[in-house]
């Protein structure tokens, strides 16, 4: 089962999460083997949360991940998105065609209810480095979309998802994550 998990910084936390960074390197050292993209979002040089998706057990496993991670545990964060979500791709960002480097990177988190909307990745080439629908825990209800991807600048980032389907549409500038 995929999860997508998203730690929005609390704010003020900047000293906090550069402490604990070490120790949330750590833990998702131990999660390696089930990633399939992680990596910080930020407001221009400053970090704003850290995005996880990953293969887990089920949502018990998903829930004792998000609120077992250190700055979870210390306070850091202010929430926690964590949702099934579904590998449209089929792959993780390390097998991304264009690797770690080279251009703008996003998150794109369009958040809503009822009738499904951008199931199927749009035609941008290869510039998607994970795609898919966010879920409820059983899979009965579409409760959004997410999407990392490579753009020009955040506009063209919010164009990968119809706007007007979603509740919210929020971007967010995002680089690939792990151990330096």
């Amino acid at each position: 089962m995929e999860f997508f998990c998203y730690h929005r910084d609390r704010p003020g936390s900047l000293d906090l999460r550069h402490e604990l960074l070490e120790d949330h390197w750590s833990y998702m050292d131990g999660y390696a083997a089930q990633m399939i993209a992680r990596g910080p979002t930020f407001a221009g040089d400053t970090p704003t949360g850290s995005v996880h998706i990953l293969d887990l057990p089920d949502p018990a496993a998903a829930r004792a991940f998000a609120f077992d991670e250190p700055g979870y545990q210390a306070g850091a964060y202010r929430d926690v998105l964590l949702r099934r979500w579904r590998n449209t791709l089929g792959r993780t960002m390390w097998d991304f065609p264009s690797g770690r480097t080279g251009g703008d990177r996003y998150l794109v988190l369009g958040l809503g209810s009822g009738q499904a909307a951008d199931l199927a990745p749009p035609p941008v080439g290869d510039d998607l480095i994970a795609y898919g629908p966010l879920l409820s825990d059983d899979e009965s209800s579409w409760l959004g979309t997410a999407v990392l991807l490579r753009a020009p600048d955040p506009g063209a980032a919010r164009t990968v998802l119809t706007s007007d389907r979603y509740a919210a549409v929020e971007v967010h500038a995002w680089e690939f994550g792990g151990r330096r």
